[in-house]
């Protein structure tokens, strides 16, 4: 099942309201001449359409009525052709206001979701490990798609069309009461009647567009947790358990998108046949009205061309109303992931970092429960010294906390208790940006990206020459196998480096590490994937990066570690001991048992 953002509301379903849609002001606010230009096009076109009825008006009582005489109202005077004219250059005026419009509203609506769009996805970026530990990313990606789509066609498009009904709306009901008072007093009376059904449904849609959105995004995070896992799938055969739940997921989506939309063509059909039963209504007062000689044709006629006008903008004001209701639901989603707050909190003013070619750190006294286990310790009461350049090894058995010492040193959590200090300086008081750039990692499980190898060895520094590239390439014996790819160092790799095998992925991160020439670097079983001889030569590139450098190094093979300068063994978020290879063999503890179960076969 998809999880929820931490950050979401617990609020009913039913509370969300398209008030919400205020929240996407900062977006459109850079943008007010824009805005501004578009409603003054919007006006222009809104009065440019409430004079035809008054044109057709004059050119029935003049070229059609019984007298056939000119009248003395907006085009009083003019001949029958003249009439035409007018009204084909009223007709000109409308088009270019309508496109000048639409164009402009457009770019509004497409530059704002794309800024909106972008500022998402900056923050998600922000987020510390923990905020995916209770959000999907395929729910992410379907509010950075789906989401943004919907509220680009409200911003671009419906409230545009919803501002021109809401002018063509006020405007005609204030030409029908000009035009005749009484059967303008008769058609708002009905209006009125039809208010509050009309209120009450359109309640419900706003409440199933919310379900169906969240509907949407339950089908989309299941999805990008299968097809990132496919080997896995198929490797136990799971292909048809997971088309059925994917199905199941569609089909929940479907039934709730059937169920909004049920309910929204209730209340369209509502609209209209209450809309269109009051223009008939009306109509038939005023043909007995026409006929006692009371109202003139062309009055009668303009009447109905107002009402029409009247019922047009009622309709679009109804579908606009459902689109504003799904695009609320949409904002507040996405609203939710663009206000949620890091975890992990910059400080206020940080410190510059001490100048140091190397890294001293120094764990004091640290404990640390993860979240979603805070009765559990992952660490407890850690303390440990590095001294600068030193090569530093951490080995244990799984569970021990290794891992778990790499994340808190990144600060991808914070520590729960006690501090850890880098140069003398606590971490918390530098900027993730400084404390993070001075670090390089080798996880065990690398992550290569959709681009060329060039550009994936380039992360680790972007500024980087392409002979700066090569060179890291080469310490890592990356061109080993680079070299036999049908473009070298363009080649694609393929999405997570499907074209490479794990030992190949690892080299490249390894590369990566090198280049980015951190003064700390972390190894996280570097070498694991890597075939003896491999290891050797890679050992080799890796000895040249340590040189220099603070390095720590996560191990489980402890063939890999025999000349670094210390070993700390861990054991159920302990430190249990420390010292040389040699030492530790000859105090006969935990490291011993190990390495007699590794090194002594």
């Amino acid at each position: 099942m998809a999880r929820r953002s931490p950050s979401a509301p617990n609020r009913p379903v039913g509370s969300r309201k398209v008030s919400t849609l205020r929240g996407l002001w900062p977006f459109l606010r850079p943008y007010r001449a824009r805005i501004a230009l578009a409603f003054v096009l919007l006006c222009l076109a809104s009065a440019t359409l409430l004079l035809v009825p008054l044109a057709f008006r004059d050119l029935i009582d003049a070229g059609f009525g019984k007298t056939a005489q000119p009248p003395t109202g907006l085009l009083g005077g003019l001949s029958l052709n003249d009439h035409f004219l007018a009204l084909f250059a009223l007709a000109s005026v409308w088009a270019l206001a309508v496109a000048g419009r639409y164009y402009t509203v457009s770019w509004i609506g497409e530059r704002a979701t794309a800024d909106l769009r972008s500022a998402v996805y900056a923050r998600v970026l922000r987020q510390s490990p923990q905020f995916f530990e209770t959000t999907q990313t395929g729910e992410v990606l379907s509010r950075l798609t789906g989401d943004t789509t919907l509220i680009q066609t409200v911003v671009g498009s419906s409230i545009s069309m919803g501002l021109r009904s809401l002018f063509q709306f006020a405007g005609g009901m204030v030409m029908l009461a000009v035009t005749s008072f009484h059967l303008f007093s008769l058609n708002l009376g009905l209006m009125a009647l039809l208010a509050l059904p009309i209120f009450v449904i359109g309640r419900k849609v706003r409440t199933l567009s919310r379900e169906s959105q969240d509907r949407i995004a339950d089908a989309s995070a299941l999805a990008g947790e299968i097809l990132n896992a496919m080997p896995t799938v198929q490797a136990y055969t799971q292909e048809p358990a997971e088309a059925q739940r994917f199905s199941e997921r569609t089909e929940t989506s479907f039934a709730t998108a059937i169920r909004r939309t049920r309910v929204r063509a209730a209340l369209t059909a509502l609209i209209i046949t209450a809309i269109m039963g009051t223009i008939i209504f009306v109509l038939w007062i005023g043909a007995q009205q026409v006929a006692a000689g009371t109202m003139t044709e062309g009055q009668l006629f303009s009447f109905v061309l107002y009402a029409a006008l009247v019922a047009g903008g009622v309709g679009t004001l109804a579908e606009v109303w459902g689109d504003a209701m799904r695009a609320a639901g949409a904002t507040e989603r996405l609203l939710e992931l663009l206000h949620a707050e890091p975890a992990i909190r910059e400080a206020a003013t940080p410190i510059t970092p001490a100048a140091s070619p190397q890294a001293a750190i120094r764990f004091d006294h640290v404990r640390f429960a993860y979240p979603a286990r805070a009765q559990l310790n992952a660490l407890d009461d850690i303390c440990l010294d590095i001294a600068p350049g030193e090569s530093v090894a951490l080995v244990g058995p799984s569970g021990a906390g290794k891992t778990t010492l790499f994340q808190l040193l990144l600060r991808y959590y914070d520590v729960s208790d006690g501090s850890i200090a880098i140069n003398g300086q606590d971490i918390r008081q530098l900027s993730l940006h400084n404390l993070r750039k001075d670090i390089a990692i080798v996880p065990q499980d690398p992550v290569i990206f959709s681009a060329s190898a060039m550009e994936n060895i380039r992360y680790g520094r972007s500024d980087a020459s392409d002979d700066e590239v090569i060179q890291a390439a080469r310490a890592a014996r990356v061109d080993e196998f680079i070299d036999r790819l049908p473009e070298g160092y363009q080649t694609f790799l393929g999405e997570r480096g499907t074209r490479l095998s794990g030992g190949q992925r690892q080299r490249i991160a390894i590369a990566r590490a090198m280049l980015k020439g951190a003064r700390l670097l972390m190894l996280d079983e570097a070498t694991s994937a890597l075939d003896a001889e491999s290891e050797i030569l890679v050992q080799q590139g890796l000895a040249a990066a340590m040189a220099g450098r603070t390095t720590l190094i996560i191990a489980h093979r402890l063939a890999t570690v025999q000349q670094v300068d210390r070993i700390v063994v861990m054991d159920a978020g302990h430190i249990v001991e420390i010292g040389t290879p040699d030492d530790l063999r000859r105090q006969g503890g935990l490291y011993a048992r190990l390495a007699s179960l590794q090194l002594d076969l």
